[in-house]
């Protein structure tokens, strides 16, 4: 379908324009908006189509939507802030800022490796509601009384929604408020970037509706849009889960209620971050350009936690790229080239295919967020790997007349 792409690209990056409404026309965007800043500059900036499916309400270039996964980005720079300010120990054991996560065998296990998915708690072992998801005191202590589903430390395996609830708990514990508290009096609120982590009523206005692939979807929006199996009985080993173990770890996403004042309200800080692409790249341009984290925390947070090509258990079993991920404390690596050909950019996808990143060496932020469903961090969607490539031949014909 044809529609009418509002906003501003500056000279040489047209192609990323094209690509654009090419997203539009050949490969079933319903509304997005991407934005690409350089030293901090943006240099694209646009918006088009419709922020829901039945086209009642266009998306302005300060839509909010709901990034999923993307949203782990922002929740691991809260606590690489924590540890830059020494009130955080990545080696220290969690349960120093934590206590009761020392349960069921809990007590020896770093920081780091809940940034780097390797703490083997992908999932309560007990049975959730989509309900639960909203109770933060009620997840968090859930997660604190279940045993690992491997032995921590040894594999590594995407905790998908778990994530959020292991690092946002040591935030809120060192800090005392809650990690969409901290992100928004820390970061987005003083960068006036419009990213949250339990969106205000205020705002819900803003926010699109996520609306169901035009084609068969990866596993993550399968279960994010209402046909995850129900609940698995407790078990005490990931080999005995009757699920897939992606979909254990994804077992409790609030099926069918994405675009619900609920969800949209609630801090789930590995899935419902709602953002524009506009502030998700500033936050990015501000890593990147290093001034919120030091120079030190910047090597830190992508320096590669696991083994090259380490086949990840988790997300080996649900998505296209198979087993090869590579993480670093919060971050996804470079390891496919979806953030431009820089192997040293970082940054984070969602389920459905929003993706932001920072490339520090380029002095490049990025940033596309969209409603139509896809197939997000699986490589099965092609979006936005369409419009990094032309910003990276606009950046490239910017240094040719140089």
């Amino acid at each position: 379908m044809s529609v009418d792409v509002h906003g501003t690209c500056a000279p040489g990056f047209e192609g990323v324009r094209d690509e654009f409404e090419r997203n539009f026309t050949e490969r079933g965007d319903l509304g997005a908006s991407v934005a690409v800043a350089v030293d901090g500059e943006f240099v694209v900036d646009l918006w088009g189509g419709d922020a829901d499916k039945a086209g009642t309400r266009a998306w302005e270039r300060d839509s909010l939507v709901n990034v999923y996964s993307t949203t782990k980005g922002m929740t691991a720079l809260c606590a690489h802030l924590l540890v830059d300010r020494g009130e955080l120990d990545l080696d220290a054991p969690v349960a120093r800022y934590w206590p009761e996560f020392a349960q069921e065998g809990k007590a020896d296990i770093p920081v780091r490796w809940l940034l780097s998915h390797r703490s083997g708690v992908i999932a309560p072992s007990e049975p959730m509601t989509s309900e639960d998801l909203y109770d933060w005191d009620r997840v968090c202590g859930a997660l604190a009384a279940t045993p690992p589903w491997w032995k921590p430390g040894t594999a590594q395996g995407y905790h998908a929604v778990s994530f959020g609830y292991l690092v946002g708990e040591v935030v809120r514990r060192i800090t005392g408020v809650s990690l969409g508290t901290f992100l928004r009096s820390e970061v987005t609120g003083p960068l006036e970037a419009d990213v949250y982590v339990g969106t205000p009523e205020s705002e819900h206005g803003r926010c699109a509706d996520l609306a169901k692939p035009l084609s068969s979807p990866s596993e993550g929006a399968r279960s994010a849009l209402g046909s995850a199996p129900p609940p698995a009985p407790p078990v005490r080993s990931i080999d005995d889960h009757p699920l897939a173990p992606v979909t254990l770890a994804l077992q409790y996403l609030p099926v069918g209620h994405v675009n619900s004042a609920a969800y949209r309200s609630a801090e789930i800080p590995a899935a419902n971050g709602h953002a524009s692409a506009r502030g998700l790249a500033t936050v990015y341009g501000a890593l990147g350009g290093g001034e919120l984290l030091s120079g030190a925390a910047l090597e830190r947070l992508r320096t590669r936690q696991g083994e090259p090509d380490e086949r990840d258990l988790v997300l080996a079993a649900g998505t296209a790229w198979g087993e090869k991920w590579e993480w670093g404390l919060g971050y996804m690596l470079n390891l496919y080239g979806q953030a431009g050909p820089n192997p040293r950019a970082f940054g984070h996808g969602g389920a459905g295919g929003s993706y932001a990143f920072a490339d520090p060496e380029n002095r490049v932020s990025y940033a596309y967020v969209m409603n139509r469903m896809g197939g997000g961090t699986s490589g099965e969607d092609l979006r936005s790997v369409h419009l990094v490539g032309a910003v990276y031949r606009g950046l490239a014909g910017q240094e040719g007349q140089e």
